[in-house]
């Protein structure tokens, strides 16, 4: 199991959902910018827990599930944002960090 840049990882999602998020990013930043840094410090958990034969990966995958639902929820709080630019955002965040994570955690949890 490879370590991952947490600090690296949340920069690359950050850049990744400015994007899609361009004429709200003013307004949706402090937000995204706290739920990024939760949603690496989940996948930081779920690293750990698997190290420590603590979590399966149907377990792993179920978190991340829920708290990509938690991601959307809170940015659909935005005023401004439609669904549509949360998920490309959330997509695209997700995307950008996919085969990092996967590797470094050994399963494919996003």
């Amino acid at each position: 199991m490879s370590t991952i840049d947490f600090d690296q990882l949340i920069k690359t999602m950050l850049d990744a959902m400015k994007a899609p998020l361009s004429e709200q990013w003013k307004n949706a930043k402090p937000f995204v910018k706290q739920e990024t840094k939760s949603f690496a410090q989940n996948i930081q958990l779920i690293q750990r827990l698997k190290k420590e034969d603590k979590i399966s990966k149907e377990q792993a995958v179920l978190h991340m599930s829920i708290q990509r639902g938690a991601f959307r929820v809170v940015l659909l709080t935005i005023e401004g944002l439609g669904i549509l630019a949360v998920e490309a955002a959330i997509n695209a965040a997700i995307q950008a960090i996919k085969g990092i994570v996967n590797t470094a955690v050994g399963w494919s949890i996003l």
